[in-house]
């Protein structure tokens, strides 16, 4: 017997609707979440049955995917926007929210999505964190940086040594700027420290990942980005083409056509931004070295502009990254291939 439940879930409650293929009828249900033991005890009572539990994605239902797991439930998580395309009345409500994910799982149309593994989950989370710990770092340098040009000091880039810093100590100042220096002094040391454990545990934890490795040997991808390309895209073989992927990354040109008239417009920015945000800033570094990424800067530049010759960049970098993914190969093979492709055109 398969149980299905439909829920709508939030932040401090959930509304169930669900059935089973016993008998078919639906029945609802209202779980508050600060009462941990009933939202356990409804599902632990399922036990031995195929449960199949659907809702939308939320940023606030880590807790509640680790609950099923735990229960040995089936996780089908829902794109929210084509959920809400199936609805048939224009009244929304939550229990009406359940009713329409209760009967998509039931049909067979639940708009599923991806969903990452808890490994895949636990290297993105740490991968975000030390950004959001680079974000710190930064700011408390800035703010460093106007206090020493206030006093008329230049520094740039000397704050990010040792030296440097031992000089903004010797600087003279009021006793409470004094304060602050010292403490903003102290928080980028310990932030340094965080960020250097955490860039250790990821170059620990994908020592042995050979599709990490193999994505480090393109010339601008570095451990931080092959780390992020790797885990964001997780099975490349969902992916049906190259097109697909970028689509996925939000590399995709946004289209505006009607009869005769066709506009492209911006990326569309739809998939991961840190992921957009890696590849950019390795395709940076790989115009350097690749002459292929080098031209293609080159001449998108000459016609758009920096920012545009930057994110088609990143683009490729992304299909190649993509290719080795797949194939199984190293950028030493993915050269090859491109040599004999070339040649191959060139003598038909």
């Amino acid at each position: 017997m398969t149980v299905y439940i439909g829920v709508d879930f939030h932040a401090r409650q959930q509304t169930i609707s669900y059935l089973t293929t016993e008998d078919g009828a639906i029945q609802h249900l209202v779980l508050l979440h600060d009462k941990a033991e009933a939202v356990r005890a409804f599902y632990a009572q399922f036990a031995g049955q195929r449960v199949v539990v659907g809702f939308e994605s939320s940023g606030y239902a880590a807790w509640f995917e680790e609950l099923l797991e735990e229960l040995g439930c089936e996780i089908w998580i829902g794109h929210a926007t084509y959920i809400r395309q199936f609805a048939k009345r224009r009244q929304k409500n939550d229990r009406r929210d359940a009713d329409l994910i209760l009967e998509l799982l039931h049909t067979g149309d639940f708009p599923r999505i991806h969903r990452y593994s808890r490994s895949t989950r636990e290297m993105l989370q740490q991968l975000r964190y030390r950004q959001r710990l680079v974000k710190m770092r930064t700011m408390a340098m800035n703010m460093l940086l106007f206090m020493a040009s206030s006093r008329g000091v230049s520094m740039r880039t000397q704050l990010q040594s040792k030296r440097g810093q031992a000089k903004l100590k010797q600087l003279p100042l009021p006793a409470t700027l004094g304060t602050q220096r010292d403490e903003l002094l102290s928080l980028l040391q310990t932030l340094d420290e965080k960020i250097s454990t955490i860039e250790r545990w990821l170059a620990k934890a994908t020592k042995e990942d050979e599709a990490v490795q193999r994505l480090q040997t393109h010339p601008g991808i570095g451990l931080l980005t092959s780390i992020c390309v790797r885990y964001t895209l997780e099975e490349v073989g969902r992916f049906a083409n190259t097109r697909k992927v970028s689509a996925f990354a939000g590399f995709d040109p946004m289209q505006d056509q009607s009869a005769d008239r066709e506009r492209m417009g911006a990326i569309s920015k739809q998939g991961s931004r840190w992921l957009r945000f890696y590849l950019v800033e390795a395709g940076q570094v790989a115009i350097r070295k690749d002459a292929d990424l080098q031209r293609v800067y080159q001449r998108v530049s000459r016609r758009g502009g920096h920012a545009k010759a930057k994110v088609a960049v990143a683009r490729r970098l992304l299909v190649r990254a993509f290719i080795m993914l797949r194939d199984e190969i190293d950028y030493a093979e993915f050269q090859r291939r491109g040599v004999a492709a070339r040649s191959s055109r060139g003598s038909a």
